[in-house]
């Protein structure tokens, strides 16, 4: 059957992760942020799929988790056992990474991600006048997805 998009699953998690304090969630962000797309870039396509935020709100709530307890890993039933010491480092990097990111953008960009036609993929680059990349483009989401639309008699 059909599946989201991994970017599309991330940008997801990101929205869940705002609206409630899961550690499922907040290892999939980390996750995400590691192989999938950086923080910084999921929140500000996650303002295009839900209006109500701006980078800046998202990134505040967001800012909100990652204060966990090891029982909160042990119910999950991981394959490998998770070192809090390490999970908060990579998410105080990921999350000053994110906002560094956040203030380069253009505000006329918000809620897109960045397609790399040359690479075939999403990336997060950090764009500004004298840096913009011809071959990457803003890519806005839209009212079913990717999928063609029937032609319409």
């Amino acid at each position: 059957g059909f599946q989201l998009h991994p970017v599309d699953l991330a940008v997801n998690k990101i929205l869940a992760l705002a609206g409630r304090d899961e550690a499922r969630d907040f290892l999939d962000i980390l996750h995400a942020d590691k192989n999938i797309l950086p923080l910084g870039a999921l929140i500000w396509a996650a303002c295009g799929k839900d209006p109500g935020f701006t980078p800046d709100s998202l990134l505040e709530l967001i800012k909100r988790r990652g204060h966990y307890r090891p029982e909160d890993f042990a119910r999950l039933l991981l394959t490998e056992p998770v070192d809090l010491k390490v999970l908060k480092t990579e998410w105080l990097t990921a999350l000053e990474a994110a906002k560094s990111f956040i203030d380069s953008q253009d505000p006329e960009l918000l809620g897109c991600l960045f397609y790399d036609k040359r690479s075939d993929q999403f990336v997060s680059p950090f764009i500004s006048p004298a840096t913009k990349d011809p071959e990457i483009v803003p890519h806005f989401g839209r009212p079913g997805g990717v999928l063609p639309q029937a032609a319409r008699a």
